[in-house]
């Protein structure tokens, strides 16, 4: 009823009120957690996209840049994932087969994690991957919200919430060894959306939780999924306040996504290098569905410029960036 961007989720989301039946509604949770001091991230996904729930977990060795994932699909699920309306309330939602066991216990402010696959062959050699994390939301924080439709399709709509710099805190299992992931260490981010889509498209997407000099630096920037003329969805989150910014361009080589890419605004507040180190790479091809992902993890550096003209500088922090082309 309302394009544009928020600060917190402010639009209601009622999946019975979605037109054009089940098949046609995306919803989904992802979760990204990096530990940039100890060298790697970690991921997990939640998806329920009407004609099936792609359920995912990785492991990003950042120094060896290898990555081990494992995924899953489950065939025209229609929403009985049970994905919530709202991701600032309790809930919890969970998935399982013999390989894979994701479970998102959801409190309102913190989210515990609880992902295993015994039998994923690590980068190091080690078999099996459980971690067991939760990730707190500052009481404070701002995330940045968005919803917006297509141009082409008026009734198609992208509801998200991209909130980054959640505090970690719990234990990572690799094979027999057990780490205690202590708070300060690891930052996560949430990717958490609902909609009913076009039936295809290509979009991109940065992000970065990190800290500099002790106050967390998120970035959200991105483009090319629904009509961003009312809004769009980039920002920086400086100790957890959205500051703003407008359209913003990535360059880099679509014949080598590997080489550097440049990321730059419109206002001149934004000069990034990103340097991706391993390509966190996916496809899923069942003919009518069809999904080609490539999540970059790497170093960005260069500057920021907050809303009141400080300057924030970036040195090798990690994040990630991606391009995705969906036909579902």
């Amino acid at each position: 009823m309302e394009e544009g961007w928020a600060r917190h989720p402010l639009w209601r989301y009622d999946r019975k009120a979605v037109k054009g039946g089940a098949l046609v509604i995306k919803e989904w949770e992802y979760w990204a957690i990096v530990n940039q001091r100890k060298g790697y991230a970690l991921t997990a996904t939640i998806s329920d996209l009407g004609y099936a729930g792609l359920m995912a977990l990785s492991y990003i060795d950042l120094t060896r840049r290898e990555v081990a994932q494992s995924d899953a699909i489950a065939l025209f699920p229609r929403g009985r994932i049970g994905l919530a309306p709202d991701s600032r309330r309790a809930s919890q939602v969970s998935w399982a087969n013999k390989k894979i066991r994701l479970a998102f216990f959801n409190t309102g402010t913190s989210t515990r994690l609880m992902v295993a696959c015994p039998s994923l062959a690590l980068p190091d050699g080690t078999v099996g991957l459980d971690f067991d994390i939760t990730l707190r939301r500052n009481e404070k924080a701002e995330s940045l919200v968005i919803a917006t439709s297509w141009k082409e399709q008026r009734r198609a709509f992208y509801y998200n919430e991209k909130a980054n710099c959640y505090s970690a805190a719990g234990t990572v299992r690799r094979g027999m060894e057990v780490e205690n992931l202590l708070l300060g260490e690891a930052w996560g981010v949430l990717d958490w959306g609902r909609g009913r889509w076009t039936y295809q498209n290509t979009w991109y997407w940065a992000s970065l939780s990190t800290v500099v000099e002790n106050v967390t630096v998120g970035l959200n920037l991105g483009y090319g999924f629904s009509d961003r003329s009312p809004a769009s969805e980039n920002a920086i989150a400086y100790n957890h306040t959205i500051h703003k910014l407008g359209e913003v361009t990535f360059t880099f080589d679509s014949e080598d996504l590997m080489k550097i890419w440049r990321i730059k605004d419109r206002e001149g507040r934004l000069d990034l290098i990103f340097e991706p180190w391993v390509d966190r790479s996916t496809l899923t091809n069942l003919l009518v569905i069809k999904s080609v992902q490539h999540q970059l993890f790497g170093a960005y550096s260069g500057t920021l410029i907050l809303d009141d003209g400080t300057v924030v500088t970036l040195d090798s922090a990690v994040g990630f960036a991606e391009e995705v082309y969906n036909r579902w």
